[in-house]
């Protein structure tokens, strides 16, 4: 698997992981909104955004319009 496919793949898997804690009932705006917050919520936000953000970088060198 490529290293663009595990990101996605990871990305896609923090996805449902929302979704569970959303339908659960067990979602806090508080926690998805604290940047530095120790919910799993908070720190699942943290890692995807960091994922997209790679994933946005890797998309740039591909094209080579990276900054």
């Amino acid at each position: 698997m490529s290293e663009k496919q595990e990101i996605i793949k990871q990305m896609l898997e923090l996805q449902r992981q929302f979704i569970e804690i959303e339908q659960g009932g067990k979602f806090s705006a508080e926690d998805y909104y604290d940047p530095d917050g120790d919910s799993e919520l908070a720190k699942n936000k943290r890692i995807y955004d960091e994922l997209a953000t790679k994933l946005v970088d890797m998309a740039h060198a591909e094209k080579g319009s990276h900054r």
